[in-house]
């Protein structure tokens, strides 16, 4: 993605046991390397482990969506730049995008919708204020960013596809 400011990145090696029977990184572990992108972002907002257990915080991911783009192998580098998208008092909308090597062309992307828990309960609780600076600071600087590429897909098929399975089911 382009970049007029900076994102919050991680960074990673496929490893051998997240390989399938093709020698490709299995579909569970984009998901595995986007929810280790996410705890990054989640300590870059103020919510380090420490700080989740002082305050009795987390954040839960209430939904996840992937798209697939390039296979990757054993060995590579990998890169996930993050950026928020939206926010409210209790919720976090994330994009990521994964990055093999250098290459400037993600192998895949994904979006999460993350919220803010106090633990006591668990129920979901507004951002402490100091939290909430940091996530309207991240999303105000993302916001001048071209728009997210793969941000808000659907799945499903097209309805003419749709129409005629049910027609010859």
């Amino acid at each position: 993605m382009p970049q007029t400011v900076s994102l919050p990145c991680y960074r990673d090696t496929v490893r051998a046991e997240w390989v399938d029977y093709n020698g490709h990184l299995r579909d569970a572990f984009y998901m595995l390397i986007f929810s280790f992108a996410a705890d990054e972002l989640i300590d870059l907002i103020g919510l380090p482990d420490a700080v989740r257990k002082e305050r009795s915080r987390s954040i839960y991911t209430l939904e996840a969506h992937i798209n697939y783009l390039h296979e990757i192998k054993e060995g590579a580098r990998v890169r996930v730049d993050m950026r928020v998208l939206a926010h409210d008092a209790k919720r976090l909308h994330l994009y990521l995008e994964m990055f093999a090597g250098e290459s400037g062309q993600p192998v895949a992307a994904g979006e999460q919708m993350l919220l803010h828990v106090d633990t006591n309960g668990p129920c979901a609780a507004p951002f402490d204020a100091d939290v909430a600076a940091r996530v309207r600071d991240l999303a105000d600087a993302h916001a001048a960013l071209p728009a997210a590429a793969y941000a808000g897909r659907m799945i499903g098929l097209p309805k003419a596809v749709q129409r005629g399975r049910s027609q010859h089911a």
